[in-house]
């Protein structure tokens, strides 16, 4: 199967490589005047998924602190919707919350490997599902106050089953279909509680109304 990427670059889009932004829009602010300068990093906890980093920092007026951050992998978060329209879903158990969560697909992104690759990665491993083509949604730090990582979304078109799920030793997923608009609902009413599945959908009702 040929799997065809299209991107759209939207005005103060940051650039990325290798999952990292390179730049992009600001909120205008003095970034050189709230800027802390780190003396010394170290890796003070470290486990299958992430890391937890402290960093020596100096801030601006000279006062000398410390700052642990949780250092991650870039994620891609993709939207399917299946040839008939329905949207391919997953409910999956999440231990830290304690409860099943509806979600979309998503995953890490390896390394060396391409956001777009990851994708057709991550869709195939969870769902089973394989797409035609898939357009890039949007790019974006999901907790920039305690995490490094970037979270890349995607919409995958004409999806169609390919197999059996692939997935880890610690994944217990559950392939559901759903309507659009039922997922859109659910997101506006507060009733989808998985945030960044959240995100995308209201992402692509809104662009989907321009």
């Amino acid at each position: 199967m040929t799997l065809w990427c299209r991107s759209v670059t939207r005005w103060g889009q940051a650039s990325y490589d290798g999952g990292r932004p390179t730049g992009g829009m600001t909120d205008g602010t003095d970034e050189e005047s709230l800027e802390w300068t780190t003396t010394a990093s170290e890796t003070e906890y470290s486990c299958p998924g992430f890391e937890v980093r402290r960093d020596d920092v100096e801030l601006p007026d000279g006062t000398a602190g410390s700052f642990h951050s949780v250092v991650d992998s870039p994620t891609v978060v993709i939207l399917p919707f299946a040839s008939d329209g329905q949207v391919v879903v997953i409910e999956e158990w999440r231990q830290a919350v304690g409860r099943v969560n509806l979600g979309l697909p998503a995953g890490g992104i390896e390394p060396e490997e391409a956001p777009h690759e990851a994708v057709a990665r991550e869709l195939r491993e969870e769902t089973g599902y394989e797409a035609g083509a898939f357009d890039r949604l949007a790019v974006y730090e999901p907790a920039n106050g305690l995490l490094d990582t970037t979270y890349h979304y995607y919409v995958a078109h004409g999806c169609t089953p390919a197999g059996s799920q692939e997935l880890d030793h610690n994944e217990s997923i559950r392939v559901l279909t759903r309507s659009f608009t039922e997922l859109e609902d659910r997101a506006l009413a507060g009733a989808l509680q998985d945030g960044r599945s959240a995100l995308a959908i209201l992402q692509y009702a809104l662009q989907a109304s321009e």
